[in-house]
């Protein structure tokens, strides 16, 4: 009985084996071709990074020097959208002519900026949504900038969240009590007195020595006692 079973599973593998010696040789051909197919691939992603992506790469950069310089000195309008006359590139510019680059990305943020000075607070929200921070801190401060945006638009419910939301990126002890006290102030502002009061007293117990945590005490008395 045991040689019956040993028998039947070595039939069972040599058929398993036979079959796929079959399939390998009636599909050798669309193996090796897609084999080929994905060397070449391979070899074309790298060969389109080292000549087409870093080239682009390190123009946007040196395109988007200019463009900070405006910024830098307070000239939002020309950092945004650029200067016809020199024909310096505005950060409008380098998102749309350097698109999948990191200047591009970065551009996003320094236009949301420019946007929230120009006072285009829907614009800002658009730019501010499209970038990708990669550290902490941009990430976080692009999305309380986002609730800032909200907020100037009137929509302080969709504000709250993103105050909440940027508190939330990583352990950042700079944007974190400041998202969370605009957070208690549009909380009071709407009468969720103890919404609020979770916030201020979060700011308390999780950074102490910030200035918003000196301001969070008459907050917290002002919430309790409020009708």
């Amino acid at each position: 009985m045991k040689e019956q079973v040993e028998e039947k599973q070595n039939l069972e593998i040599s058929d398993v084996i036979s079959n796929t010696e079959a399939f390998l040789q009636k599909n050798s051909k669309i193996i090796i071709g897609v084999l080929i197919a994905v060397v070449v691939i391979v070899l074309g992603y790298f060969g389109i990074k080292k000549f087409y992506f870093e080239p682009r790469a390190e123009e946007a950069a040196e395109e988007m020097f200019m463009a900070e310089n405006y910024f830098a000195a307070g000239d939002f309008e020309k950092a945004l959208n650029g200067d016809s006359e020199s024909g310096m590139l505005g950060f409008v510019d380098i998102i749309s002519d350097y698109g999948c680059t990191k200047s591009a990305n970065l551009a996003h943020y320094y236009a949301g900026l420019c946007e929230m000075r120009l006072g285009n607070f829907s614009g800002a929200l658009d730019h501010f949504k499209s970038y990708k921070g990669k550290d902490s801190f941009t990430k976080a401060t692009a999305i309380m900038l986002q609730g800032d945006a909200e907020t100037e638009q009137g929509n302080n419910d969709n504000a709250i969240k993103l105050y909440i939301k940027a508190a939330k990126v990583g352990d950042n002890f700079i944007v974190a009590p400041t998202a969370l006290f605009k957070a208690a102030m549009l909380y009071i502002a709407a009468g969720n007195n103890s919404e609020a009061i979770q916030c201020l007293e979060q700011i308390k117990e999780k950074y102490p020595e910030s200035t918003e945590s000196m301001e969070a005490d008459k907050y917290i008395a002002y919430a309790e006692n409020v009708k």
